[in-house]
């Protein structure tokens, strides 16, 4: 029934394709650490725009509480005006209440994964932030590391890094910040700590919040929250949509199409 292939043929297709795209993406116009939804967002805007977008997640699997929604119950809400995005991705919700949405998580995170993979960014999964590139009191890339090696006993987790460099750095790693948390270590930064809940004054706050926090760095999603001090928000989306959404638009204006070759098309020598 199956095309007879050796078990060398099947590694050598993998190490030689993985090698190959990640090699190109060593440099990228924008590099999104974190894959959640705010992270999807920005990435699919970015590389549709013809950036070449290269996104980071530490996880195994892309998409953050995206999948799950709140108290391990994998129903998401919306608040309006998140619904003309949801009807942008084809992903299928219901009015509950008079501006709130719901959709299923599985579903709403597999068409936000697949929109952003088919807008041509790259996924680098289980791959853990480390520090970043600054040059010139500007962030220009970031230092990762395999994810596994944190979970390796400390006498063997002397593996070093690798750095990857772009114009622009995005910190989309929630309410941990990691990104921005790399700048307060050195006094570049001064972050504040998220809030109790508030969803009214969260989303709004998160939104307007969103950008460049740093020469090089925006922070988007609940790192925001992070960084402002803003209060948490909880197992609602709209504002992690609507974040991702304006810092693409801020990146795109700073980076014109001449310094970046779209990733959708066909270049003949």
């Amino acid at each position: 029934m199956f095309k007879k292939i050796t078990e060398s043929q099947i590694s050598r297709a993998i190490v030689s394709e993985f090698s190959k795209w990640f090699e190109d993406y060593i440099v990228s116009d924008v590099i999104v650490v974190g894959g959640g939804p705010s992270g999807l967002i920005a990435g699919r805007d970015l590389a549709n725009a013809g950036l070449k977008t290269l996104i980071v997640e530490s996880n195994n699997y892309i998409g953050g509480g995206f999948w799950v929604g709140g108290y391990f119950m994998n129903t998401l809400t919306f608040r309006a005006p998140a619904n003309n995005i949801l009807d942008e991705l084809k992903i299928p919700y219901k009015e509950v209440e008079e501006g709130l949405f719901i959709s299923d998580g599985p579903t709403a995170c597999s068409k936000l994964i697949s929109a952003t993979c088919d807008s041509g960014a790259k996924i680098l999964n289980l791959t853990k932030f480390d520090d970043v590139v600054l040059r010139n009191n500007r962030v220009e890339g970031v230092v990762i590391n395999w994810s596994p090696v944190s979970a390796l006993p400390r006498q063997i987790t002397c593996v070093d890094p690798i750095a990857l460099e772009s114009k622009v750095v995005i910190d989309a790693t929630g309410h941990d910040a990691w990104v921005a948390k790399s700048l307060e270590r050195r006094e570049l930064l001064k972050l504040k700590t998220y809030g109790p809940m508030d969803v009214n004054t969260s989303e709004e706050l998160v939104v307007e919040k969103t950008g460049e926090i740093y020469p090089g760095l925006y922070a988007i999603g609940m790192a925001v929250s992070t960084v402002f001090g803003i209060p948490r928000m909880g197992p609602t989306f709209a504002g992690m949509l609507f974040s991702g959404r304006k810092a693409s638009q801020q990146i795109i204006k700073t980076i014109t199409p001449a310094d970046s070759l779209s990733r959708k098309e066909t270049v003949t020598v």
